[in-house]
């Protein structure tokens, strides 16, 4: 009997093509914006948000084939872990002349709320 896909990979399966179609628009947006280093910056906000999405699907799907307990865990704590790393590419990425912080949070802001919005939709 073959095993149906798991809902969690399935939605980050369906988020695959949007991501990819919201990185160069966030760039494109960016550069009418302010030039190179703002597009760079906001495809790289709205490409963080689609791998952050998809880490927590996949993660999600990996603990549900163990424990309701290890979905639990990961639920709590993923978003804790997701959030350290983001963060911590922030301070990385703020020590270089290219980066823009700006950019990035106003990728990420709307972007988070599209996302929230297509997710309610699968």
């Amino acid at each position: 009997m073959a095993e149906t896909m798991r809902p969690e990979i399935e939605m980050v399966r369906r988020s695959i093509l949007p991501g990819l179609v919201a990185v160069p628009l966030a760039a494109a947006i960016g550069w009418s914006l302010g030039g190179t280093d703002v597009a760079a910056s906001a495809a790289l906000g709205v490409a963080v948000l689609v791998l952050n999405f998809a880490a927590n699907g996949l993660s999600l799907a990996a603990a549900s084939r163990v424990s309701i307990t290890a979905v639990h865990g990961v639920a709590l704590l993923g978003p804790v872990v997701r959030l350290g790393v983001i963060v911590a590419l922030l301070f990385l990425l703020d020590g270089t002349a290219w980066f823009s912080p700006a950019a990035f949070g106003v990728a990420v802001v709307p972007g988070t709320l599209a996302l929230l919005a297509y997710e309610a939709r699968l």
